[in-house]
């Protein structure tokens, strides 16, 4: 039953998280009065440093219940391989890649424009959609499962 419920729950708050922080809150801090770039970058680098330990425990956990209670059909397991590599090239390539743009910026010795970001943004897309929909066939699954 436990390992059920994390299947559906696990997916729907990582898919929160990435949603309210990448997509909502990175955006709207530079929009508040008195936040400069390097202020906001600075709080950016805290934000999502704290948010890949969260997804890495999140990866971790929906593995381990994918691990003790397969789910029936390919797609879901499929769907949770692709979300980990992500979060794998986001944590080991794109976050350090990022940060160190960050504090050049913050330096005022920024590099010439890299669309880095623009990778990151691609990859949180991807995460959300896949998010999205292996916590609704989860939910199909094992609610049909307990009917």
């Amino acid at each position: 039953m436990l390992f059920r419920v994390l299947q559906i729950a696990v997916p729907f708050i990582w898919l929160g998280l990435v949603l309210g922080l990448a997509f909502i809150e990175a955006p709207l801090k530079f929009q508040a009065p008195g936040i400069t770039l390097p202020l906001g970058l600075g709080i950016g680098r805290l934000v999502f440093s704290v948010l890949n330990k969260i997804e890495i425990i999140l990866a971790l956990v929906l593995i381990f219940s994918v691990i003790r209670l397969r789910p029936s059909g390919k797609f879901a397991v499929w769907e949770v391989a692709v979300i980990a590599a992500l979060l794998v090239l986001e944590t080991a390539w794109l976050l350090p890649l990022l940060d160190a743009r960050a504090e050049q910026v913050i330096a005022g010795a920024a590099a010439p424009y890299s669309y880095t970001h623009v990778v990151y943004i691609v990859f949180d897309s991807v995460k959300v959609i896949l998010l999205f929909a292996l916590g609704v066939s989860m939910a199909k699954q094992h609610l049909r499962t307990e009917l």
